[in-house]
């Protein structure tokens, strides 16, 4: 019975210590496919960093579609960003979630960097998967995967070189 009851104790502070928090409004800016800014119901602006992805950058090739593809995803709509941390920049890093556009009567069940990762126009950052839940981390894998396989977006290159690689490079 005590094992039980230290099983709960630990469980419970678990979940405090890692309880999401959800920040709602509306995007006003998108500044790359996986950073946009989210102004809240008190008029305050929040640069959001989409959890999960790396997209390429505005000068790699599929940059500017990728930037394009959030836009259309995002751009004027009321989103939902489930977050629990802050990058170096103190960027909230979370997961977007919209309404479909060809749903208004919906939910807000888009996951928007699922979407890019879907499109090939975002890379799985598996360096990060530890900060996803192990369900979102799968799906998020799988669709990378699956648009490989299909040649989707920059998966359409012989070799795409990864975001991350890419600034490495930038840097020297």
């Amino acid at each position: 019975m005590q094992a039980g009851h230290l099983v709960f104790a630990f469980l419970l502070l678990a979940s405090i210590a890692t309880r999401a928090e959800t920040l709602v409004g509306t995007v006003v800016g998108v500044a790359d496919g996986d950073t946009v800014t989210v102004l809240d119901a008190d008029h305050q602006q929040h640069k959001i960093r989409i959890g999960g992805v790396d997209s390429p950058e505005k000068a790699q090739p599929y940059g500017q579609r990728s930037k394009q593809n959030m836009s259309a995803l995002v751009f004027g709509k009321e989103v939902d960003v489930h977050w629990q941390k802050r990058d170096r920049y103190r960027r909230i890093v979370g997961k977007v979630m919209v309404q479909p556009s060809d749903c208004p009567t919906c939910p807000k069940t888009l996951d928007a960097g699922l979407a890019q990762v879907t499109m090939g126009l975002a890379w799985w950052y598996e360096k990060y998967a530890k900060d996803q839940s192990a369900e979102d981390a799968g799906r998020y894998e799988f669709a990378e995967h699956e648009a490989r396989a299909k040649r989707a977006g920059l998966w359409a290159d012989a070799s795409p070189i990864p975001p991350w690689d890419w600034r490495k490079a930038q840097r020297r």
